[in-house]
This record gives C-alpha cells, structure tokens and sequence, in this order.
C-alpha cells in the first residue's frame, strides 16, 4: 500500500468515526454552547491531544500491551467510568440544586457574569484542555481501536513511528475541522442559552449522556 493512498483511507474511516454524534460532541456542543468560548476550544485541543497520544503510543507498540493485558485494560476502563460517571453525575446535581448553569454556573454568578461572558472563573482553556484530554485518554476503547487499524494502514515499508504520527495527524485535523463546526453551530445557540431554564435542560441533557457513556463503559458493551 502507498503510502498517499494508506493517508486517503485512514481520513476516510477515521472521519466517519469524526463525525458520528458521541461523547467527545456532546461535551464540545455543552460548553461552546454555554458560551464559555476558551473552555470549549481547550476541551477541543484536549480530546485531540488524547488522539495523539493514543496514536503515538500505538505506533510504539505500548498499547499492544493494553490490548494483551486484561488487568491493564480493566484499570483503565473502571478509572474512565469513574471519572464520566464522577463528571456526568456532578452537572446533574448542580442543575438539581439550582444552581442555574450547571456545573460553573455559580462561579459565574459570583462574578457578575452572564454565561457568555469571556475570562470568567469557568471560561479556563488549561481546565477545558484537562477536561478534553483525560475523557479521551481514560477510554481503553479509543486505545483498542487504534491497536486494530491504524497498523493496517502502516505500509510495511514505511517507517512505523513517523508513518503512525502522520495517520493520527489526520484524525486530529479532522477533528478539529469538525469542532470548528460544532463550536459556531453551538454559539448560535447562546441567546436562547442565556435563559437559566435553558441551561439547566442542557446541562441535564449532557449529564445525562456522559453519565449513560459511564455505565456503558464500566459494563464493557
């Protein structure tokens, strides 16, 4: 295999794979939404900072290891359920407490801000950057899958190391033409998103998908 056409069919899976609706969507959607503008851009470079280093470490053979080592594979898929279910289970109860906005909304509030406002306590790029890339990093599943295809795109001539690292720089620059959509998309929403109600009914919404992907997880389906 070439390796321009190894580059055409990897973007080809990996960008169906980009834009089927799942958990990495619905947190980008969540904030962008909310208005929390740096947040939503660092939960952005956070997910794909987790594609590359999933495919980095792939391409040097240690996630094999995951794969192979069933001990490995279940401490990681606990520690991500904990951790969806710990994050999910949070906006739930802020929304149940009335806090307004969800998860952030009191910070908001105690300074004085909209949820639009920009530089406020909640609008973190670092803390949405954390946010994105333990998410992507915590889920054994996004390792498995890129231990059973990217090497299938690696032509055997090719250099495994730069070859995997170029493959996985096509997923991430699909994912972020992807959230760029998704960011403006969600933007569009802000005025109706003002309204605390509104916010409350996203903030359950998004809980209750990240909270379902938990215990999707921690039942291994």
């Amino acid at each position: 295999m070439a390796i321009t056409t190894a580059l055409w069919s990897f973007a080809l899976v990996v960008g169906l794979l980009t834009l089927t609706p799942g958990l990495d969507t619905a947190l980008v959607l969540r904030t962008a939404a909310l208005g929390e503008r740096r947040r939503a851009w660092g939960v952005v470079l956070g997910i794909q900072s987790g594609t590359l280093l999933w495919g980095a470490l792939t391409s040097l053979g240690v996630t094999a290891l995951l794969a192979a080592s069933q001990v490995a594979y279940q401490t990681l898929r606990w520690a991500g359920a904990a951790y969806l279910l710990w994050m999910g289970g949070r906006m739930l109860w802020h929304t149940w407490r009335g806090d307004g906005g969800g998860e952030g909304g009191a910070e908001r509030q105690e300074a004085g801000a909209g949820p639009a406002a920009l530089g406020g306590p909640s609008d973190s790029l670092l803390g949405g950057w954390r946010r994105g890339l333990l998410t992507n990093a915590l889920n054994p599943k996004v390792g498995v899958f890129y231990v059973a295809v990217l090497p299938q795109f690696i032509p055997a001539t090719a250099p495994h190391l730069a070859t995997g690292l170029l493959l996985t720089s096509v997923h991430v620059v699909l994912g972020l033409l992807w959230s760029t959509v998704l960011v403006a998309f969600a933007r569009a929403l802000r005025g109706w998103l003002r309204k605390p109600v509104a916010r409350r009914v996203l903030d359950r919404v998004t809980g209750t998908v990240i909270v379902g992907f938990g215990v999707k997880l921690a039942l291994g389906d």
